[in-house]
């Protein structure tokens, strides 16, 4: 199914400003979907020389760039790092309490972002068969003002192929409900098992699923 009622996607502003201070896509995508390893992974991609000096602050055979110049050129780096894991302890702390940002410009004549919220509940995760709200996919739900859905969601890994099949499901719940939605992926902050709510554990456990070997950053 052609998802041609999708909005425009924006670009991942946490992911452009890491590659803005490191200067290689490859090494900002695994910095962002790891920022606790975010040390190790710049040693790597130094050793591997996708990395300049410039970059990362390294030494040249001529002169060493002191420990203070070092620290500001990987503050950017370092505060990326940080506004990630801030944001997975506070999605982790709202879908505890069965709370998901919920954006509308009004009530009146259109689907409110809660009617989404509600719809998504019959999206099914095809691998965990638990829906996306109560897994702790969802990250987000606007109604812009032309009354369009735009839906911030996540999967369990970065590498699952299930982009398409999610699409295709949302617009099948979606429909007559918004003319139009957009799902914007992300990867930011990643997924884990204290994400889910407790409806979603407990619905796990019934389908023969322990929670505790998902993963958790």
């Amino acid at each position: 199914m052609a998802n041609d009622n999708l909005v425009p996607q924006p670009d991942d502003s946490i992911l452009r400003a890491v590659n803005n201070a490191l200067g290689d896509e490859q090494t900002a995508e695994t910095v962002v979907r790891n920022p606790a390893a975010t040390g190790q992974i710049i040693k790597a991609a130094e050793s591997n020389g996708r990395l300049s000096a410039s970059a990362t602050g390294g030494k040249d055979a001529a002169s060493a760039t002191s420990e203070s110049t070092l620290a500001a050129q990987d503050a950017p780096i370092s505060a990326a790092a940080d506004d990630v894991q801030a944001q997975a302890r506070k999605i982790a702390a709202d879908h505890q309490k069965g709370e998901i940002p919920l954006t509308a410009v009004d009530a009146i004549g259109r689907a409110t972002a809660q009617d989404v919220k509600e719809a998504l509940h019959q999206v099914i995760d095809p691998e965990l068969g638990v829906d996306v709200i109560d897994l702790g996919l969802v990250y987000g739900i606007e109604i812009d003002n032309l009354g369009r859905a735009i839906i911030t969601m996540t999967l369990t890994t970065p590498a699952c192929p299930l982009t398409g099949l999610i699409e295709d499901e949302c617009a099948s719940v979606l429909a007559g409900l918004v003319e139009e939605f957009r799902i914007d992926w992300t990867w930011t902050p990643p997924w884990d098992v204290s994400m889910m709510t407790q409806e979603g554990a407990d619905q796990m456990a019934a389908l023969g699923f322990n929670p505790g070997n998902l993963p958790k950053y």
